[in-house]
């Protein structure tokens, strides 16, 4: 009997890995292997024509600690950081609003929420550079109700970047929250209600604690990409608005010091792994059981 019972929970083991084996080969392939491959770059020296040079050094690590790139990680963590929490600021309401609405009208916001994935991302950002721009409609509308002054200029400013990350990630924010409101019993909120909590109060200590899960889905697929970004800030943000994804596409393409770029990329993986990895350890957490 142990040996039927051990003989099928080993095939049945067997069939998990191989069902998950393609899986786990595209993760190897095109993740494991590539960003091993750039952190044992960014132990290169670099070739002063470009390119890598021969043997082994530390000095793309010494660079990247620098004090001249302290400001740049202070701008992506907190442009980074305030766009998700604005996300998840607007993006809670809106999942909110969705799962209690009838099926049908339910499937037009779904609609409305996805509608901008249907236009290709580089035309929305120049769609936002032309709104901002000392001409555009924004500009100009603001100016109409004097909010601001004729020298203010709304492009090239971390603001813009930090309005356009908003715009362009409030999508993924919004899906995974909706996805778990929609499984979350609302009849609990309705006995919150009943045992004498506020509206608020129940959905502060009763409704949030239920969609946590979604929650922090919604916090990882807007702060991973925020962090890496680089298009927006060089479309909108200007020379003030520099963040580390810029410099990763500055050191690799236009000074062509692949080894920095690496130590770059390396470091900023780590920002986004080390967090993650903590949570998911924590003893007694949901995800490290």
């Amino acid at each position: 009997m142990d040996g039927r019972r051990g003989g099928a929970g080993h095939g049945m083991r067997r069939r998990e890995w191989t069902m998950s084996a393609p899986s786990l080969g595209w993760l190897v392939v095109f993740f494991a292997i590539p960003t091993t491959y750039i952190l044992v770059l960014s132990f290169r020296p670099a070739n002063p024509l470009g390119g890598v040079g021969e043997g082994w050094s530390l000095e793309s690590w010494r660079r990247v600690f620098q004090p001249e790139y302290y400001a740049i990680y202070a701008r992506t963590a907190w442009i980074s950081g305030a766009a998700t929490a604005i996300c998840l600021l607007l993006g809670t309401p809106v999942a909110y609003t969705m799962a209690r609405a009838p099926a049908r009208t339910r499937a037009w916001l779904l609609t409305l929420v996805v509608v901008p994935f249907w236009t290709n991302f580089l035309v929305r950002i120049f769609a936002w550079k032309v709104l901002l721009h000392p001409d555009g409609l924004i500009r100009h509308l603001f100016g109409a109700l004097r909010l601001i002054g004729p020298e203010v200029s709304l492009l090239n400013r971390p603001e813009a970047v930090l309005l356009v990350l908003v715009y362009t990630y409030l999508p993924f924010a919004i899906l995974p929250i909706y996805a778990a409101a929609d499984s979350f019993d609302f009849g609990l909120l309705e006995a919150a209600r009943d045992l004498g909590a506020s509206r608020f109060s129940a959905i502060v200590r009763v409704f949030l604690p239920g969609i946590r899960r979604g929650l922090g889905v919604a916090a990882l697929l807007v702060l991973i990409p925020a962090l890496g970004s680089y298009l927006i800030p060089d479309l909108v943000g200007g020379t003030r608005s520099v963040m580390v994804g810029n410099k990763i596409t500055q050191r690799a393409f236009t000074d062509r010091n692949w080894p920095e770029a690496a130590a770059l990329a390396s470091l900023l993986t780590v920002a986004v792994f080390v967090p993650l990895l903590a949570v998911l350890r924590r003893p007694g957490s949901e995800a490290g059981r």
